[in-house]
């Protein structure tokens, strides 16, 4: 496999669908989060990140999801909107449910952690009713993610934006994201994972994440084995994360990649997935070929675990080039 065909002449590149929260990453650095008394709010989640990721890229996004009828869920509709992302299907809950908050500790530039608020979401909320069948038909690519299939309305109106994507031939990427303290147990968690990633195109998530899908496989941890697994169904690509160890692509056809990674000074230690992923689909949908495109991820990583945000450290196209160019690669 040389590059991925994506439909042509569709009205929007890329949707994501899914959680939307708050992101409260904390000024000071170098101390626990006992010791923290200030922080920078952005808006987050690893979906609205690859949006705003591949937005800032220069892709038309839009996003499917369900905000909060507050301050804070205004904050995120028109942070979106400013990034040129179309918030037009995004509905809001009246039911009293909040926008979900991530303060992260950042205590050194390897020991970083996330402490997050997730009772009564807005997200989780989004209705099958609320995803729109010709919505989805406009765009090349949806992105779903792992955390939404944790509860029901939104486990339900994930399937139906699958069954739609797959119906008009979108080209369907699956973020395994997986977030232990949003499901009630791994058993539930695997058996929804298996059943979504049936329906996708291209699975990226770490070993770790893949060994939770397969734990009623015997836990096999075999990369070649994990993905064949879903070459038999719709995959095309799966990318495993190894950590610092870094990431290796299959693709059907028997192909492997191993990425590399960029010299950087490291500020924290999240957002390096989600900006990897959208830097890559970015890369992918402009034409390159999958080993390209991990370096496209692999850099925007780089930039964006050396900035204090995910969503604001995105990299515009030009930013990604001249990075690329100008700074060492080393192969793993």
């Amino acid at each position: 496999m040389n590059t991925i065909q994506f439909p042509a002449e569709r009205q929007l590149d890329f949707i994501s669908l899914g959680r939307l929260c708050i992101d409260l990453n904390a000024n000071e650095f170098n101390r626990p989060m006992e010791q923290t008394r200030t922080f920078t709010k952005y808006v987050g989640g690893s979906p609205a990140n690859i949006a705003i990721g591949v937005a800032r890229l220069g892709l038309k996004s839009g996003f499917i999801g369900k905000i909060a009828d507050d301050q804070m869920g205004r904050f995120i509709k028109q942070y979106l909107e400013e990034q040129g992302i179309d918030a037009t299907q995004l509905a809001v809950d009246h039911t009293g449910a909040v926008t979900g908050l991530a303060f992260t500790e950042i205590k050194s530039p390897e020991d970083c952690s996330i402490l997050m608020y997730r009772d009564n979401v807005a997200d989780l909320l989004l209705c099958p009713e609320e995803v729109s069948e010709d919505y989805i038909k406009k765009a090349k690519a949806l992105l779903i993610s792992g955390t939404a299939l944790a509860a029901s309305p939104s486990r339900e109106a994930v399937f139906v934006a699958l069954s739609y994507a797959r119906k008009h031939g979108v080209f369907v990427f699956f973020d395994l994201d997986y977030r232990p303290y949003t499901w009630k147990d791994t058993s539930e968690t695997a058996v929804y994972y298996k059943l979504a990633a049936q329906y996708c195109d291209f699975i990226i998530g770490t070993r770790e994440e893949f060994d939770m899908m397969e734990s009623f496989d015997g836990q096999q941890a075999d990369d070649k084995l994990t993905a064949q697994t879903w070459f038999d169904h719709h995959a095309q690509v799966v990318i495993i994360k190894h950590g610092g160890a870094g990431s290796i692509a299959y693709t059907k056809e028997g192909q492997s990649f191993k990425g590399g990674i960029f010299k950087t000074k490291v500020l924290k230690t999240f957002g390096a997935g989600d900006s990897y992923a959208s830097a890559m689909i970015y890369a992918l949908m402009q034409g390159h070929d999958v080993a390209t495109a991990m370096d496209y991820g692999s850099a925007s990583a780089a930039i964006v675990i050396s900035r204090h945000s995910c969503s604001e450290a995105m990299p515009t196209a030009e930013e990604l080039r001249t990075f690329m160019e100008t700074t060492e690669r080393i192969q793993l």
